[in-house]
């Protein structure tokens, strides 16, 4: 009981003096004040069988290629030699070859996901004699052979032969890393915090970011389960978003129950989360009944159930509360079922809930987060029902808070995903489509500005793209492989990793804490465009003539 009370007032002080931190000009203001004009790119591009496409930007951004699949690590490893290929097959299919179940045509491609962009000193690699610079883009890699990840960084001040590390491929008790979908730095105990959908492995796991990284599995006391976006607010309470598809229905065979939570970790010791904690997860309160919103073993009802309809209606409004689902104080760090043990508690599922950040300049009260839908243009969901996603707006006040729509989604608009904040009133979330729903619509995944004081409701109102993805010829190959016996590789390349930071790795850095100015201040933009040749991207300020002005 001593170190419990010892923890608190640790949690206390550092919450003091974080508060202090955030009181300073530093995290004042609000507005539209990021100095970048941006017109919208009038339409995504289209899919086509055999078509490869560039990636078209607002005009006042321009694109620089930092890595891609094919570029040799500094270190090598028996699972990979490269940035985004493993070495089970040739990075290109031989002239006429074709995938079999027992035959590779090319390597799998493991898909670097979130970025995570930090300034550090005195940072080491594979060569002891090189000097790494401080400029560093750190990913976990989301898919590979026989479902192992690992953590690559990304030395933004290095050359071609230092350019890429590979961190870490096994934890410190040897165990192969999951496929990584999530990433955030955590300044509390100075390590990154990593996050998988494999929830019957290790779905947490934080590592540091030097060479080599120490990795530790800590989802014994996160809980297990479809974990993807994961943001921490200023006293070093973590937000998890969790990414697991329903069950379709027998009349709606397009569509799929809501089955995914929108948690909170609460920890003992920010500064060690291996001392434990509390895992919470969101109830949403009906106005259709009394009791929070939750989903039985009816599907198809719940598909198409008012409570799924009132969610997405604007103007409506929901009470929610933070509910305990687990406390290792007395329940221990054994793994556990954080899906199920959420259902137990009445938490309440969504249309797969993918990323979220906290607002800038509302001190943490404030979380933006989307669902990603079905990904399908038959659902029989449709937009009235959440099937195509949707944006919410969390207000937090302690152990509750208000829920809204922000934006309900619709067949152009759908699949979101990755998100970062342009400025105190405007977000960016990205699409990831899927191929199917490419092909039915016709169009690429898309990049779009959001301005949370823009009324959507109104049907003329309607988000800035700002990025059409195009398709690179590998994605387009594979493309033309997807569905063969064997074939590992997706066919289409999504838009991933979208992350604006200034780096700074204090708890005055995080996500949240301040108000962001893109290509000023030192902050700067990326994203991965996955699939295909797995190519990460710095986004730069064009050189144009009104680049300077401030949006309309």
């Amino acid at each position: 009981m001593m170190h419990h009370r010892f923890n608190r007032a640790v949690a206390s002080m550092a919450a003091l003096a974080i508060g202090v931190l955030l009181a300073s000009p530093l995290f004042a203001g609000d507005g539209n004040n990021s100095g970048v004009k941006l017109t919208a790119v009038q339409s995504a591009n289209p899919k086509a069988p055999g078509l490869a496409s560039p990636n078209i930007l607002s005009p006042e951004l321009t694109e620089v290629l930092l890595a891609q699949g094919s570029s040799k690590l500094e270190n090598t490893s028996d699972l990979t030699n490269f940035y985004g290929y493993d070495n089970d097959g040739p990075m290109l299919p031989a002239p006429g070859d074709l995938p079999s179940l027992v035959h590779k045509v090319e390597a799998s491609k493991t898909e670097p996901d979130k970025n995570t962009y930090l300034i550090l000193q005195n940072q080491h690699g594979a060569d002891p004699h090189y000097d790494y610079g401080t400029h560093f883009l750190f990913q976990g890699h989301e898919l590979g052979a026989g479902g192992k990840g690992y953590i690559t960084r990304i030395n933004l001040d290095a050359d071609g032969a230092h350019r890429v590390t590979l961190l870490a491929t096994t934890d410190v008790n040897g165990q192969s890393l999951p496929t990584i979908d999530g990433s955030t730095w955590y300044p509390f105990s100075h390590k990154l915090l990593f996050t998988s959908e494999s929830g019957s492995n290790a779905t947490v796991v934080q590592a540091t970011p030097d060479f080599p990284s120490t990795v530790e599995d800590i989802s014994g006391i996160f809980g297990r389960g479809g974990y993807e976006g994961i943001q921490s607010d200023r006293v070093g309470r973590l937000i998890i978003v969790e990414d697991i598809g329903g069950k379709t229905g027998t009349t709606n065979p397009h569509a799929r129950q809501p089955n995914s939570f929108v948690y909170r970790f609460v920890p003992y010791n920010p500064f060690d989360l291996k001392m434990g904690g509390k895992l919470q997860v969101l109830q949403v309160m009906s106005h259709a009944h009394p009791g929070p919103i939750v989903f039985g073993s009816n599907v198809d009802a719940d598909i198409t159930s008012q409570d799924v309809q009132d969610l997405h209606t604007y103007g409506l409004q929901f009470q929610t509360n933070w509910v305990t689902i687990h406390d290792t104080a007395t329940q221990g760090t054994a793994p556990f079922n954080a899906n199920a043990t959420a259902k137990t508690a009445l938490g309440t599922p969504f249309k797969r809930p993918e990323n979220g950040q906290f607002r800038p300049g509302t001190s943490f009260s404030e979380f933006i987060f989307d669902t990603t839908g079905d990904t399908n243009a038959l659902t029989e969901a449709g937009s009235r029902f959440g099937g195509f996603g949707a944006l919410f707006r969390l207000r937090l006040s302690g152990d509750s808070g208000i829920l809204s729509l922000l934006y309900n989604s619709d067949v152009a608009h759908s699949g979101f995903d990755n998100c970062a904040f342009w400025d105190a009133n405007r977000i960016v979330f990205v699409e990831d489509a899927g191929d199917t729903l490419h092909t039915q619509r016709n169009a690429l995944d898309s990049a779009f500005l959001f301005d949370l004081n823009v009324d959507y409701s109104n049907p003329a109102n309607q988000p800035i793209r700002i990025l059409a993805e195009g398709r690179d010829p590998s994605a387009t190959l594979d493309s033309q492989f997807g569905g063969m016996p064997g074939f590992q590789n997706d066919g289409d390349n999504e838009i991933t990793g979208w992350h604006l930071s200034d780096g700074d790795p204090t708890v005055n850095g995080l996500l949240g804490a301040k108000i962001p100015t893109p290509f000023r201040n030192g902050w700067r933009l990326f994203y991965n465009q996955q699939h295909g040749d797995n190519n990460a991207w710095e986004i730069l300020k064009a050189k144009t003539g009104d680049s300077e002005q401030d949006d309309d």
